[in-house]
């Protein structure tokens, strides 16, 4: 029987940050008496919404596009203030990941805008909780965490390659996140550590 439920409430334009959100649902589901739901947020239905209600932690995703979450992910997050002004998500856990085609494309705008719209909701955002990789003559671009982000995880994947090409270590630094999410809420539940193993970046 699962003990919380970690929500990903992500849109996905060419099927780049679906992926990502596919490994941050399988680093959830990783810890153990986690379970996960799936929202695609530009066909969110009244369901959905209440599937969102019912999660202990909501980790939203989106891809970059001019410089901030894409225009399905805003309009569900102005769709939001219902649960605002009811304070419905308040003390939710949060966190975010998105993807862009160029290594920077502005995705420090779109994770600043997931966490500003969890600090309106009064939820406790998780941070990515890496190191930067790939940053010495000696490391790699398979680092984890190779774009060097901490308020949430970035990804970079090509404009003109199709979902296979999303980087392994893109996918690895997602997974990352979705265990340390879990993990995370379930310490904030106050389940005992045991039932909630600690996260690793080994994939």
């Amino acid at each position: 029987m699962s003990h919380v439920t970690v929500g990903i409430a992500y849109t996905s334009g060419y099927g780049h940050t679906r992926e990502l959100a596919n490994a941050v649902a399988g680093g959830a589901a990783a810890v153990r008496d986690t379970a996960v739901e799936m929202v695609d947020v530009a066909a969110i239905t009244d369901d959905d919404w209440h599937t969102l209600d019912r999660c202990d932690a909501i980790v939203f995703g989106s891809p970059t596009y001019m410089g901030s979450a894409s225009g399905a992910f805003h309009a569900f997050a102005e769709a939001t203030s219902r649960r605002w002004m009811t304070r419905a998500w308040q003390d939710k856990i949060a966190a975010g990941f998105t993807n862009s085609g160029s290594m920077s494309g502005d995705k420090l705008h779109t994770l600043q805008y997931f966490s500003m719209l969890a600090a309106q909701h009064g939820m406790h955002w998780i941070s990515l909780g890496l190191l930067p990789g790939w940053n010495t003559t000696a490391a790699s671009e398979h680092d984890h965490n190779r774009l060097g982000f901490y308020l949430g995880a970035g990804a970079q994947t090509w404009n003109d390659r199709g979902p296979e090409a999303v980087h392994g270590a893109d996918l690895s630094t997602a997974h990352h996140l979705g265990r340390r999410v879990a993990t995370h809420t379930s310490r904030f539940a106050g389940i005992p550590a045991a039932s909630a193993p600690r996260s690793t970046v080994d994939g």
